[in-house]
């Protein structure tokens, strides 16, 4: 494929305010760790300010697809853009394992979407682009993706406490034994937040190799020991089989601009000063509210949001 040619963007999205939403989750849920707002919460409406970014600085996105579980859609998204695809789950994933609400479960069917650009870049909704940016970026001279790590390992399962350890760390711990058994590969860094630059016929050898893993992955309602995430699993994976570059620790550090949103609101203004400064390539802004968001955080949030990209994106409904 052209390093020039446009290609699509696939974003997943979840607001646990949605009318039902909330009643059916906890109907399924059988863990404190399964109805963690931090990963279902819309209060900022981040996905409209990424495609603001996407808009203003990603000239290389053909057509826009959204992730999402029946019924949901932004209410300020216009679905009647022609640049807009609107997918739900049921459209693409098998009715037996419905509904879900694990992440890794839906990531994992992201090649399906029909029409999807053969290469594609995933972005989850608390992802921003800042300033103009080219694919160029995320691709090696000789075309194939670039990896972004960084310099910290991951744990093993050795190192964890099934009971109490994030449901997240537990599947990097499943992901770096699926690559041990299959590559001989002892420990892996961390993948950088920020956008994935997927190759669907790559993204789907990846699953058929680890087909147990995923199987397991698409049956588990909610994040699981003995899940693996395709967003973490694909880049090592490339790495390995020689269908990816790793990038430099320069590249990474210019490509990852990570903030955690607290609720002490002047650690959050720091973060927010440090990415100003910085001016990342892209912007992960991770929620880390907990149960109850600090409105005074939430208010400079927004307004910093709005300073960040005042524009509306032709995506969204006249105001």
């Amino acid at each position: 494929m052209s390093r020039q040619a446009t290609i699509d963007v696939v974003y997943t999205w979840v607001d646990d305010t949605f009318p039902g939403y909330g009643e059916m989750l906890r109907q399924y849920a059988g863990d404190r760790r399964d109805t963690n707002p931090n990963r279902t919460r819309d209060n900022l409406e981040l996905l409209k300010y990424s495609l603001r970014s996407l808009a203003a600085n990603a000239p290389f996105v053909r057509n826009i697809y959204l992730l999402t579980c029946r019924p949901q859609v932004p209410a300020w998204l216009d679905t009647d853009h022609p640049r807009i695809r609107v997918v739900h789950h049921d459209e693409i994933m098998a009715p037996e394992i419905l509904p879900t609400f694990n992440s890794f479960a839906i990531v994992s069917h992201l090649h399906r979407l029909p029409g999807l650009s053969e290469r594609f870049l995933y972005l989850e909704d608390d992802m921003l682009i800042p300033a103009a940016l080219s694919l160029d970026a995320f691709l090696a001279e000789d075309g194939r993706p670039l990896v972004f790590t960084r310099a910290k390992r991951t744990a093993v399962h050795a190192e964890l406490d099934p009971a109490k350890a994030s449901p997240w760390n537990l599947a990097l711990a499943t992901a770096n034994a699926a690559l041990t058994r299959d590559f001989g590969l002892a420990r892996h860094a961390y993948i950088i937040h920020g956008p994935r630059l997927i190759d669907t016929p790559d993204f789907q050898a990846m699953i058929d190799r680890f087909a147990g893993e995923f199987s397991a992955t698409r049956a588990s309602r909610f994040r699981a020991n003995g899940n693996v995430p395709g967003e973490y699993l694909y880049p090592h994976y490339l790495m390995a089989t020689g269908k990816g570059v790793a990038a430099s620790r320069a590249q990474s550090a210019k490509m990852e601009g990570y903030a955690s949103i607290e609720n002490f609101l002047p650690w959050t203004w720091a973060q927010m000063k440090m990415l100003d400064w910085r001016r990342p390539q892209t912007i992960t802004l991770n929620d880390s509210f907990g149960h109850r968001p600090n409105p005074a955080v939430v208010r400079f949030m927004r307004k910093t949001l709005n300073r960040w990209f005042p524009h509306p994106s032709p995506f969204e409904k006249p105001a």
